[in-house]
């Protein structure tokens, strides 16, 4: 019987190194990679049975790769691997089609189940945050909530950097984006979520969330 084959997206290399290790012994590791836009790439020309991604990385974030990818390849399985324990990430995995959502500290215990579970067509939500986001799915959110939804995943990082005390040239070097479109997507959010001012948008991030890493 063949091996499950996985494709890896991670922009650290220690944290890349470590998942090696977990992943080969059990299934077939087909290539690792440091970019959004490269795993796309990857994925269209491998296909592989299983894709392992981080959610945030330079270029295209693992959301925005799903989303592309899945416009094409609408039977593409990927299982993010993040350290956002934030449900809101989760809840958008969930919503783009992702398979598993597991948070980094609990990797060398759910990553092989959840690849296995995807390759099999079923989804694994690490436990620690699985509750939550059933909640989440079956109520939806109120208040602040309801419109951080509506807030990209580019637009999150942005804030969250923003947040930090980030530059645009800072945050546009982090992302490898160029400084005008950090600037396009302040004040996008700005427009959004019906705020004023840069301190405004600040107050939201910490209120709603936004802003824990």
């Amino acid at each position: 019987m063949s091996r499950t084959r996985v494709l890896l997206a991670d922009d650290h290399r220690l944290v890349a190194e470590g998942l090696v290790r977990v992943l080969e012994p059990h299934f077939e590791l087909l290539d690792i990679v440091e970019d959004g836009q490269t795993l796309l790439d990857r994925a269209r020309g491998l296909q592989p049975d299983v894709i392992v991604s981080d959610i945030s990385m330079p270029g295209l974030s693992g959301l925005e790769m799903l989303e592309k990818l899945k416009s094409t390849h609408p039977d593409a399985r990927v299982v993010f691997l993040t350290m956002h324990h934030n449900v809101s990430y989760a809840r958008q995995a969930m919503s783009l089609g992702a398979m598993g959502y597991v948070l980094k500290h609990s990797a060398a215990d759910e990553l092989i189940l959840a690849v296995r579970a995807a390759a099999t067509g079923r989804t694994f939500v690490s436990p620690s945050i699985a509750g939550e986001l059933l909640h989440a799915l079956r109520e939806g959110s109120s208040g602040a909530d309801d419109r951080a939804e509506k807030l990209t995943v580019r637009q999150r990082e942005i804030l969250r950097l923003l947040v930090k005390g980030h530059s645009a040239k800072v945050i546009a070097a982090r992302l490898d984006i160029s400084p005008r479109t950090v600037e396009f997507h302040k004040y996008s959010m700005m427009e959004t979520l019906g705020v004023k001012s840069s301190a405004e948008l600040i107050r939201f991030a910490l209120q709603s969330g936004i802003s824990e890493p």
